[in-house]
């Protein structure tokens, strides 16, 4: 079962509790749980994280829309995480870019299989060159989707 809230502009999902539970997510702190960080004007992103919060995730995840002034993000804070994809580990360490997709996949049912795949040698950089390259593109296909 997948539990969802929101608290402080953080979507927390839980794997298997209730809010009856004690280890309830609510009760959890930034440093309990993956936080993904996410751009939520972005449709492109908005349809990409939508893809991955209607699973029931391996591990508890908090959902971040760094767009909406609840994040509570410093204007550098919030300009920095929007331009690229982030994910903050449970013990705190922040990645992004390909590192974060990595993460993220590793905690997705459906997606571990190509999060461990990007874990061999060589293939992370990889990806993260190609990610490079979506952020140049990324403005055009936002205009597409607007228009769409």
């Amino acid at each position: 079962m997948r539990i969802s809230t929101v608290t402080n502009g953080l979507k927390w999902q839980s794997k298997l509790t209730t809010p009856n539970d004690p280890q309830h997510v609510e009760s959890s702190t930034a440093c309990d749980v993956l936080t993904v960080m996410f751009d939520g004007a972005c449709p492109l992103c908005r349809r990409e994280i939508g893809l991955y919060q209607s699973l029931t995730p391996l591990e508890n995840v908090a959902w971040l829309d760094v767009s909406e002034a609840t994040a509570n993000l410093t204007p550098a804070d919030q300009a920095r995480y929007m331009a690229r994809f982030h994910v903050r580990q449970k013990d705190g360490r922040l990645l992004s870019g390909a590192a974060a997709f990595v993460t993220l996949w590793l905690a997705m049912p459906g997606w571990r299989w190509l999060g461990r795949f990007s874990r061999l040698p060589g293939i992370t950089p990889l990806l993260e060159l190609a990610y490079r390259g979506f952020l140049h593109l990324r403005p055009t296909l936002q205009r597409w989707m607007r228009a769409t």
